[in-house]
């Protein structure tokens, strides 16, 4: 799958903007509802969007200077980062279900993989200095 980085980019604002949400919802319904262990938990998901959210709008720009197939696979890995770590920590949270907690560390192996494919494209990149 080839990210472009438009694509990329919507997918960073998308994701911020839910974040917001989330974080919202967050701060004030789940408050009175979730004990703070599993309120921290649901803290820690919203963080982790935010930032890896942060990091696609980064890497959709920097797609724009560099060209490498890398910076569509790194976009790739985070957005599927953020689907599984963030959104495994809401679905624990919000149902209980501690068995979709298995899914979280596949998320952040997904992270990881999006960081080090953004490396490798910057790595492989042909500089010249003028």
């Amino acid at each position: 799958m080839n990210m472009k980085n438009q694509t990329i980019l919507i997918s960073g604002a998308v994701f911020m903007a839910l974040g917001v949400l989330l974080g919202a919802f967050g701060a004030h319904a789940l408050k009175n509802i979730l004990s703070p262990e599993m309120l921290a938990v649901y803290k820690t998901g919203v963080e982790y969007q935010f930032y890896h959210a942060l990091g696609l709008l980064l890497i959709g720009l920097i797609g724009f200077h560099l060209k490498s197939k890398y910076l569509s696979w790194a976009g790739l890995f985070i957005t599927i980062g953020i689907i599984l770590f963030s959104g495994s920590l809401y679905v624990l949270t919000l149902s209980g279900m501690k068995a979709i907690g298995a899914i979280t560390p596949v998320g952040g192996l997904s992270f990881v993989a999006g960081w080090a494919s953004l490396l490798i494209g910057i790595l492989k990149q042909k500089y010249t200095f003028e």
